[in-house]
């Protein structure tokens, strides 16, 4: 059954979510054609420069991100707050960034937009709207898709599979999930060389400047400084690596190395954590997170249950 998306994602309210687009004909529309043997991977940069300027225009938070070859994982936080004290004037400039107008120049487009009282209502909560930041990621995509390929039709499936995070072990469970894919997928055996993920971003910027190593990890791009998680960069790297490891196909408990302390920390064990990893694409649906997490969560939404709570006990169990 297909809910409407008000439903787990409440217009005007804040909220963590991990998103999943995927592409329709397949995986040479972003990697490589089985048939011609033509490589469409520099697509995946196309999707990681779009991220970063929607990151940089949206009342939002981008967490992580993983550009696949046929498809897009991305943990975004939507901060309608931030987008309200912004002047209408700003509203414009932003809104203007994303649809500039062929037939205005940009400064009266903006003075026109700013002058409409209404339209700079609607546009404020557009900017902080979760459908409308995946709206913007995906059509310009499809459309320069379409016309490298000389062809119209979609690119994106035509719904984006949306999951509430309740919680930060929730966020750091998806994060990890998001940014392993590569590896989980025997695309890569290292987090460097894990290309169009943030967790490669996050290796660079620390390259360039190590002191970043001990900032306390928070968003990679767009808003920043907002619920910051209980650990630092180099400790969420450090349980990537640990994670990749205890979970990478065709190596089954080949793990070396101390546990990391964070995860003592955020009161999992190892086996537990990697359940609530791996978890996050097959055991949840709709929302994840802690089994009174998910109740009220299900109570907000007018469900009497939601698909995951069996985990989350399954995952409480674990951790006694």
């Amino acid at each position: 059954m297909t809910y409407p998306r008000s439903s787990l994602v409440p217009p005007g309210a804040p909220g963590l979510y991990h998103c999943v687009s995927r592409c329709v004909r397949r995986a040479y529309l972003c990697g490589e054609d089985r048939h011609s043997g033509q490589s469409f991977a520099h697509r995946r940069q196309w999707v990681e420069d779009r991220l970063q300027t929607l990151a940089d225009t949206f009342a939002v938070s981008l967490w992580a991100y993983a550009v696949m070859g046929n498809h897009l994982h991305v943990v975004v936080q939507v901060l309608p707050e931030v987008s309200a004290v912004w002047s209408d004037r700003e509203v414009a400039e932003r809104w203007a960034q994303l649809f500039p107008r062929q037939d205005l120049n940009p400064d009266v487009y903006v003075e026109v937009l700013s002058a409409r009282a209404d339209r700079i209502a609607l546009l404020r909560a557009r900017l902080a709207d979760l459908s409308w930041f995946m709206r913007c990621l995906s059509e310009p995509i499809a459309r320069r898709a379409n016309r490298e390929d000389g062809c119209t039709g979609r690119f994106w499936e035509g719904r984006f599979r949306c999951q509430a995070l309740l919680d930060d072990t929730a966020v750091v469970a998806a994060m990890a999930y998001v940014d392993l894919n590569p590896v989980r997928a025997e695309m890569c055996d290292t987090l460097e060389a894990s290309d169009h993920t943030s967790a490669k971003l996050r290796l660079q910027e620390i390259e360039r400047a190590p002191r970043l190593a001990h900032v306390a990890l928070g968003a990679i791009s767009g808003i920043r400084g907002r619920a910051v998680l209980r650990m630092s960069q180099s400790e969420y790297l450090g349980l990537l690596d640990f994670t990749g490891r205890q979970i990478r196909a065709g190596k089954p408990g080949a793990i070396s190395g101390p546990t990391p302390a964070v995860l003592s920390r955020m009161g999992r064990k190892s086996a537990q954590w990697q359940n609530q990893v791996l978890a996050t694409g097959s055991g949840f649906h709709r929302a994840i997170g802690e089994v009174d997490s998910l109740i009220e969560k299900a109570k907000a939404m007018g469900q009497s249950w939601l698909r995951g709570i069996g985990v989350a006990r399954r995952l409480a169990v674990d951790g006694r």
